[in-house]
């Protein structure tokens, strides 16, 4: 009988399931988007900022620049939240199989995404203000194209 053994198989064994969840967990982390238990173990771990926690969360994650971002981005921006820093958004079902798709991201990412966002709207509008200043420059007489008034 199987009661009370817990934790989610996937439909793999134990060593490929391991990786695929430490996969999930450090994309989590570098892009803001994974398996809400671990995340937030990791999460704690960053917030408490020492060297072994570093060290634990350098073993579990896949890389030195996802437990950098780990301690200088994601986890200051939950230093006075006490819990819950992953949502879960169901999508509906995948067309081909019928699977259940869901979106998996960290709470108040939004917040840096627009911020980006902003910086490249202000980028777009100033390159607008340029080009407009350079089409006023020239004048309505003058051809835009030059190799058309050679031809």
């Amino acid at each position: 009988m199987r009661h009370r053994k817990g934790g989610f198989k996937l439909g793999r064994n134990t060593s490929h399931r391991r990786a695929l969840l430490r996969n999930l967990v450090t994309s989590i982390i570098l892009n803001d988007k994974a398996t809400r238990p671990i995340v937030e173990k990791m999460i704690t771990l960053g917030k408490n900022g020492s060297v072994h926690a570093r060290r634990q969360a350098l073993a579990y994650l896949m890389g030195p620049e996802s437990v950098d971002r780990l301690f200088n981005t994601v986890a200051p921006r939950y230093a006075t939240r006490p819990g819950g820093y992953s949502r879960i958004v169901r999508t509906g079902v995948r067309k081909g199989d019928a699977s259940e798709m869901a979106f998996i991201e960290l709470l108040d990412a939004e917040q840096e995404l627009s911020e980006k966002a902003a910086k490249r709207e202000e980028n777009r509008a100033k390159r607008r203000e340029e080009l407009q200043k350079q089409l006023d420059e020239r004048g309505p007489g003058e051809d835009s194209d030059p190799s058309a008034s050679a031809a």
